[in-house]
């Protein structure tokens, strides 16, 4: 009965945690927001992510790419908003 809590407690928990793909998803609206607010020279608030998962790091780094070129565009036609949607 012991080992039957146990692994409903390893259960539970684990369904709880957020997916590789949920880290990967935060990591980069996160960096896409700050690459595109560094290019458009937006005043940034840092993110304060998850950055010892190594989904949210890869994440972080995609979108802060895309993010930069987008915000690159936009500074470029003048089209620079504090609000970031992609």
């Amino acid at each position: 009965m012991k080992y039957f809590y146990l692994f409903l407690s390893i259960l539970f928990l684990q369904a709880c945690s957020p997916s590789a793909s949920d880290n990967y998803k935060s990591g980069y609206n996160d960096g896409y927001a700050e690459g595109y607010k560094t290019a458009c020279r937006i005043k940034l608030s840092p993110a304060k992510g998850n950055w010892n998962d190594e989904n949210y790091s890869k994440g972080y780094g995609d979108g802060q790419l895309d993010g930069a070129a987008k915000g690159a565009l936009a500074l470029r036609s003048d089209s620079c908003k504090a609000s970031v949607y992609h």
